[in-house]
């Protein structure tokens, strides 16, 4: 069976635009690969450096992950920190990359083109990436187009590291793209917490259906024909219902004396129909921090008996043992 990695970035509780777009397909891939999901709490420390904050934002992913249906058992869950060799590795991948590379990463262009003065994480993010991902031998690695060239670049190094030293010595992995859905939020912009636009996948169900009813919609009457494709409450119906019940709104709302508020509250009812079921789960995990820390800590355990082989073949290749 071939390997799967997912990285996971702590930013704060997750809504239902990340688990719509990025924690259904990634618990997917457990079906057909051994899957390895990791919370990136040192990639976060680029940014966040509140020590508060990065706990409490580790536990939700950490519980929003699992409360979603991610089996501990079955798969491979770690904190990134846990995992001493993935810096080693970057050091070594620091010594095999040109700094023009790095230069060109996405996040320490756009932080220059803005006058800013990024730290010295943002520029060697890249190849802290690029370990993550080839100290666990993965085949694949599932991306959205924006993080095409972090991908390319750790097939770039990693593929330098076996010229130079040995083929074989790592494993180059393979870049499986992944349409990214673009999930809006209640003004109709891409959701995200930056723009507070954003509903939390486990917001009760009160909160739930106030979320859902603030959604900007058009101004028709009731008896009016509406347009359902472009509509924020129709793109989200489409990412939680079937195709069929997304063919009945459609239609619903061409022929007239169905509102915006009807289509809300089918909208409503299916969210809690996908959600709630597991909001008690998550409340449960959220509030054992100890038991969050033992899977955590048991993954990690079990992540480093791939990373510890990973490392010792390569300090063998480039003469360090």
């Amino acid at each position: 069976m071939k390997t799967s990695l997912t990285g996971i970035k702590p930013t704060g509780t997750p809504h239902i635009g990340n688990y719509l777009g990025a924690i259904k397909p990634a618990l997917e891939l457990a079906e057909s690969y051994r899957s390895l999901y990791f919370i990136a709490d040192y990639h976060a420390f680029t940014s966040n450096h509140d020590p508060k904050s990065m706990r409490s934002d580790v536990y939700d992913v950490a519980a929003t992950w699992l409360a979603c249906g991610l089996d501990p058992a079955r798969t491979i869950l770690y904190r990134q920190s846990h995992i001493p060799e993935v810096f080693e590795l970057t050091w070594i991948f620091d010594c095999l990359l040109a700094a023009g590379q790095l230069e060109r990463g996405h996040a320490y262009k756009d932080a220059i083109a803005h006058g800013e003065s990024p730290n010295a994480g943002i520029f060697n993010y890249p190849a802290l990436m690029a370990a993550d991902i080839v100290l666990f031998d993965c085949n694949i690695v599932p991306v959205g187009k924006d993080q095409k060239q972090h991908i390319e670049l750790a097939r770039d190094v990693a593929t330098r590291l076996n010229h130079l030293f040995g083929e074989g010595t790592v494993v180059v992995p393979e870049i499986k793209y992944e349409e990214s859905l673009l999930v809006p939020g209640v003004d109709g912009r891409k959701m995200s917490k930056s723009y507070n636009n954003y509903i939390p996948v486990f917001a009760s169900a009160k909160e739930l259906r106030s979320g859902v009813m603030k959604i900007v919609t058009g101004s028709e009457g009731l008896a009016d024909p509406k347009e359902a494709e472009g509509t924020t409450v129709f793109q989200l119906y489409c990412a939680i219902a079937t195709p069929a019940q997304a063919n009945e709104m459609a239609v619903k709302l061409k022929k007239g004396g169905y509102g915006w508020g009807h289509a809300k509250q089918d909208l409503y009812e299916a969210l809690e129909a996908e959600l709630g079921p597991s909001r008690e789960k998550y409340a449960a995990l959220r509030a054992d921090e100890k038991a969050l820390d033992r899977i955590l800590e048991d993954g990690a355990v079990r992540a480093r008996e791939i990373s510890l082989k990973t490392i010792d073949r390569v300090r063998r290749a480039i003469g360090l043992r």
